[in-house]
């Protein structure tokens, strides 16, 4: 008996890190990369060269978005659910020339909730309107010879 739960224990350990899987998507390190930017003196050059290719381009404004996400695991009662411990944007703006005009940090703490409503949309219709009976009756003549086939 002895023996058998030491080798599960010994299978338990040998499964759990002490370290906690983490996933990052997206650039890493923006918040250093943030304060290397400097407005009104940073060219888009330079931002390819202190944080990389951007995220995401806008179409109509030129402004750039960088953005970095990383999930944790959390305890072993969660079952592996894992939670977000960072979630940072980067939002550039550029003027005419290339020259970064606006920059700004988003970070986990600035997002918003969005509250989805619970209300229930009920029909218009009812069963016993006229309409919906012809069409009713139209509809079981239609399947009748399905039925027969069978």
């Amino acid at each position: 008996m002895k023996y058998i739960f030491l080798i599960l224990l010994f299978l338990f350990t040998l499964n759990c890190s002490i370290n906690k899987v983490s996933n990052t998507h997206g650039i890493r390190f923006t918040e250093k990369k943030y304060d290397e930017i400097v407005i009104n003196n940073t060219n888009k050059n330079d931002v390819r060269k202190i944080v990389g290719p951007p995220s995401s381009k806008s179409k109509f404004n030129n402004i750039w978005f960088y953005i970095e996400r990383k999930k944790e695991a959390q305890s072993i009662f969660k079952l592996g659910k894992q939670k977000i411990s960072h979630n940072n944007i980067i939002i550039l703006e550029f003027n005419n020339m290339g020259i970064v005009s606006k920059k700004e940090f988003l970070s986990l703490k600035d997002m918003n909730d969005i509250k989805i409503a619970e209300k229930i949309t009920e029909k218009k219709f009812s069963q016993n309107n006229t309409l919906y009976n012809i069409l009713s009756t139209v509809r079981e003549k239609i399947n009748a010879p399905s039925r027969q086939k069978k």
